[in-house]
């Protein structure tokens, strides 16, 4: 009756021993779901579903044609990650819609350059320097914030941050009286000859032969409000998979084929 008692009580533990190991097993086989935008952030997260594979990671990568979804689906549980936008549009998605999404680790960036054909530098702007601008609200703001950041013109307190678009009346200080030519972004390449210097968004750059890191006078940092991310629920911004997914995106595999594949159009920002 013992031995009988002795054997039951050890089938237990190898069955429950069992369950363990199995349910080890499915939380190993999870699979991310990381919704992205077709075209390069598809092909870049190609590169990154291999990193996160040998690191026991399973990412399922769903493609999308609008800026809209990616964030609905998020919210809605229907994916656990996304990676297509920078933190100023989170913010705006945040407060029109009342997401709880977070930031979870930056990819890229596509950096708003300064050029042209007369400058070196921004600091041989002459006085009274013509500088065209996008005149949409957030290139013209990211122009603006360039600008700031390179010392040519001080903004207002508080503008151009916090969903708080700059415009050229919120400048405060202009030492060089610098006139700003707001214009529309795709016309700013052809502008070049026209006036001392251009912000131009990469797109359109590469479009005109310009290539953001060997031709422009300055660039966004890469850490820049406009830098992209990955974003994930607030809820799970601590779980290891996340840990896990931000790493394998900011490996030396996924550097090398940016640097390699964009050529300077797009830049890591890890």
């Amino acid at each position: 009756m013992q031995r009988r008692n002795m054997l039951k009580a050890l089938a237990a533990v190898v069955a429950s021993g069992a369950f363990v190991a199995s349910f080890s097993a499915q939380a190993d086989d999870k699979v991310i779901k990381v919704g992205t935008i077709s075209g390069p952030d598809a092909q870049i997260w190609q590169v990154v579903q291999k990193v996160a594979k040998r690191e026991g990671l399973n990412v399922k990568v769903i493609e999308f044609n609008d800026y809209v979804q990616p964030n609905a689906a998020l919210d809605a549980g229907d994916l656990d990650a996304n990676s297509f936008q920078h933190q100023p549009y989170l913010d705006s998605q945040i407060k029109q819609r009342g997401y709880k999404i977070v930031n979870a680790g930056l990819t890229y960036i596509s950096p708003l350059g300064v050029y042209s054909k007369k400058l070196k530098s921004l600091k041989d702007l002459p006085q009274g320097a013509k500088v065209a601008v996008p005149n949409d609200p957030s290139n013209e703001n990211r122009a603006l914030l360039l600008l700031q950041s390179q010392g040519v013109i001080k903004l207002k307190a508080g503008a151009g941050t916090n969903g708080n678009n700059a415009t050229p009346l919120d400048v405060a200080d202009n030492p060089k009286k610098i006139k700003l030519v707001e214009l529309d972004a795709a016309q700013l390449p052809r502008t070049l000859a026209d006036v001392d210097a251009a912000a131009i968004n990469t797109n359109f750059a590469l479009a005109a032969g310009l290539q953001p890191t060997k031709d422009a006078i300055a660039l966004e940092d890469v850490h820049s409000p406009y830098a992209n991310l990955i974003a994930v629920r607030a809820k799970d911004k601590d779980q290891p998979w996340v840990k896990k997914l931000v790493a394998a995106y900011q490996s030396d595999d996924v550097r090398q084929f940016l640097k390699s594949e964009f050529k300077g159009s797009v830049v890591p920002s890890f």
